[in-house]
């Protein structure tokens, strides 16, 4: 898909994404709104996959392993075609439903159950791992939220990945330096996100996490760097999109009341028709 296109569809998704969480009572919205337009970016140019491809043996990997961020994750499985959108807002949380607030791979498209942080990396690099071994050329992509790095199982992965140089391997840091307890930069602030990276033996990409353009490059970069993992930390805005959910902690699972909820798509739809001021 062209920027253009992207840019005008990310806005449509994000509606989509806080109709789920309304219609099912509760979501993470914050980071969904900080993920949604790498999510976006890769599975519509990037990602070899498709509904009719979803057991094909050659398709690409994708782990979410920040599972918290369903809701985003949902909208875009929706808008390519693996899932149908008023299904998923029909039973989203409800009893007895598949669509619940993690990946969940009993539904097409989701190769790996989620959300318990620091799994992810080490998953994604065994698949990558496999990859290689069964001299198959898919790839493999994992998205973790920075808050998410603070696991000692992602470090390891990291350890492993570079060691096994696994160039077809490709991390996303949804870096939105913000999590349920407030600041990562609490826990992080004495190192570089990059230079850790990179003393692991990873090609690292630091871009504009909410720039279609900026995402689809890395993306790219990624997909012709050789003899190395690659990780592109992603710096978002968390709640990215209405400067009511923007940069505050309180909105990482945060139901919108309706006042709120027009608000926020009303914002939304002045992004996308190019008369939003902030």
């Amino acid at each position: 898909m062209t920027h253009t296109e992207l840019e005008q569809l990310r806005w449509d998704l994000r509606r989509d994404c806080v109709d789920i969480i309304m219609a099912g009572g509760g979501g993470h919205i914050g980071g969904d709104m900080s993920v949604i337009d790498a999510l976006l970016v890769l599975y519509a140019n990037h990602l070899n996959v498709s509904p009719a491809t979803v057991d094909d043996p050659d398709r690409d990997r994708f782990i979410l392993s920040k599972g918290h961020a369903m809701e985003a994750y949902y909208a875009v499985l929706c808008q390519q075609g693996f899932l149908d959108l008023a299904d998923v807002k029909a039973r989203f949380s409800k009893f007895g439903s598949p669509y619940i607030g993690h990946p969940n791979n009993k539904l097409p498209g989701i190769e790996m159950n989620s959300g318990s942080l620091g799994h992810g990396l080490p998953v994604a690099v065994g698949m990558a791992l496999a990859a290689r071994m069964d001299g198959r050329a898919y790839r493999t992509y994992v998205f973790m939220g920075d808050g998410e790095l603070a696991e000692g199982s992602v470090w390891e992965g990291a350890m492993s990945g570079g060691n096994y140089a696994l160039d077809n391997l490709c991390a996303v840091v949804d870096r939105n330096r913000l999590q349920i307890s407030g600041s990562t930069e609490d826990v992080m602030r004495q190192d570089s996100q990059e230079e850790r990276w990179a003393a692991f033996g990873w090609n690292v990409l630091s871009v504009p996490g909410n720039d279609i353009a900026a995402l689809d490059d890395a993306f790219d970069l990624a997909a012709h760097t050789k003899g190395k993992p690659t990780v592109i930390i992603a710096n978002t805005t968390k709640g990215y999109g209405s400067p009511l959910m923007e940069n505050k902690a309180p909105w990482h699972h945060h139901l919108p009341n309706q006042d709120e909820y027009q608000q926020i798509v009303a914002d939304f739809a002045a992004h996308k028709e190019g008369t939003f001021r902030a």
